[in-house]
């Protein structure tokens, strides 16, 4: 399994155009469990509504994980996805 812990920097948080994204990024990794944690509640990356569901706002910690046969390229993905647009 592989890991990073992200602080959120967009204004708004994980709304409904970067969580649109978020799923787009993750999609193509179907035989990876991606997901997102924030606190004790856990999403998986292609579920759009209940990653709006988390609440995640800006300065928030979150941490996302990826385990699978496709883990290392799924992480870097998700990585570049956050640090380029949250």
């Amino acid at each position: 399994m592989k890991q990073f812990t992200y602080v959120i920097q967009d204004p708004l948080g994980i709304h409904a155009r970067p969580a649109g994204a978020l799923v787009k990024t993750a999609k193509p990794f179907a035989d990876t469990a991606i997901q997102v944690v924030k606190g004790d509640k856990s999403v998986k990356a292609t579920q759009l509504m209940k990653l709006m569901g988390l609440g995640v706002k800006t300065g928030d910690e979150i941490t996302v994980t990826a385990e699978g046969p496709s883990e290392e390229a799924a992480i870097a993905a998700m990585e570049q996805f956050f640090k380029e647009n949250l």
